[in-house]
């Protein structure tokens, strides 16, 4: 657990960063409409490896292969570097696929926290794993304006230096969970019973109700947080508010983790997942109506919370209901699907907000959050 947690805390504060750094400087370089594509890239990034690092984790075991997606990171924030330093918008997008690996090793350990405890307190193992990651996802993107002068200091743009503390906190999480994590051992590929139980399932209420939540959510978020530096900085807003605000919607997403992973617990994943999909269209559209950064800030926390309501409920789902065998296969896909399908949301975003604004681009998401909402009043039989 503790190799799981300092890896969680270091990825994503090299993610937290990247993502906030990428769009910036493609906006400078291609302009507004165009600032999403390197998030995007990371969120492409992150479903790729989401599905890769869980089916090599049945021939090399979860330690290898959550040390190898963090090293991938490292050296796709290398590659980041090099992007900005050149004006490279290519570089920096594969920069950003690769650091998208590393961050599916992160995302994918609150599942190996869950297999170490029985059904009951999984939950609770997925809420900490979660928390943990608010330590990098917070204090990343306070480190924005400091290491801008970092790289001013070595002769690069200000935009490189984010990527420059990205690379040794990846490095630093491989070196962490290859010296830490116990090694699992290799399960095999799967039987050719167990691939139909794993389609079977991925039709099946269980998984279906907590892809639609884990999508919604991360459709919804990414969207509103990917144009929101940009959003503030044509409003004439710093670094230091850019950064403070992205830290108070990830305070909001992981701090409270361990009291949604008890509600998970004793209530159940259902109607945690209905109230994160509530508080989605509630914050979104405070986001939307809302006007200045400290309004937009408090929308933003809010946000953050909502999302982690529909993670963690949905995660706690997958992880109390499903059965072993197939258990492994089926997260990896729903993680592979909910970053896909997220990643056309992070290209649109900024496309949206330099279209029409960024109340317009809000407002639209808070429509999806209320469809899925009434979507899932009506209770799946799991």
């Amino acid at each position: 657990m503790a190799a799981l947690c300092t890896g969680t805390a270091l990825m994503n504060a090299a993610m937290s960063m990247a993502s906030t750094a990428g769009t910036l400087a493609a906006a400078d370089r291609l302009g507004t409409g165009w600032g999403g594509v390197p998030a995007t890239a990371g969120i492409v990034g992150t479903g790729a490896g989401a599905l890769a690092l869980t089916r090599l984790a049945r021939r090399l075991g979860r330690r290898a292969v959550l040390a190898g997606g963090y090293l991938a990171a490292a050296a796709g924030a290398c590659l980041a570097v090099a992007g900005v330093a050149r004006g490279d918008v290519a570089a920096l997008c594969a920069g950003m696929a690769m650091l998208g690996l590393g961050n599916a090793g992160a995302q994918l350990s609150r599942y190996a926290a869950a297999d170490l405890y029985p059904p009951g307190r999984r939950g609770s193992a997925i809420g900490v794993v979660v928390w943990s990651a608010a330590i990098g996802a917070v204090g990343g993107p306070l480190l924005l304006d400091p290491s801008g002068g970092l790289a001013r200091g070595l002769g690069l743009p200000s935009l490189a230096g984010p990527f420059l503390v990205a690379l040794l906190t990846s490095a630093a999480a491989a070196i962490a969970v290859a010296a830490a994590a116990p090694a699992a051992p290799a399960s095999g590929a799967p039987e050719a019973g167990e691939r139909l139980s794993v389609r079977a399932l991925l039709q099946g209420p269980v998984t279906r109700s907590a892809l639609v939540v884990m999508v919604t959510a991360q459709v919804v978020m990414v969207a509103v947080m990917t144009a929101a530096p940009v959003a503030m900085r044509m409003h004439g807003d710093g670094l230091g508010m850019v950064g403070m605000t992205v830290s108070a919607h990830t305070l909001g997403m992981f701090a409270l983790s361990p009291v949604t992973g008890r509600l998970v617990d004793r209530y159940g994943a259902r109607p945690v997942m209905l109230a994160g999909v509530a508080a989605l269209a509630a914050s979104t559209g405070l986001a939307a109506a809302g006007d200045g950064a400290w309004t937009r800030t408090a929308a933003l926390f809010g946000l953050g919370y909502a999302w982690n309501l529909c993670f963690v409920g949905g995660s706690g789902r997958l992880a109390r209901e499903l059965p072993e065998p197939a258990r492994t296969d089926i997260e990896g896909t729903v993680d592979a699907a909910v970053w896909t399908i997220a990643a056309a949301a992070g290209l649109l975003s900024t496309v949206i907000m330099s279209a029409a604004g960024y109340g317009v681009l809000a407002g639209t998401f808070c429509g999806l959050a209320v469809l899925a909402s009434a979507a899932l009043r009506r209770p799946a039989r799991a």
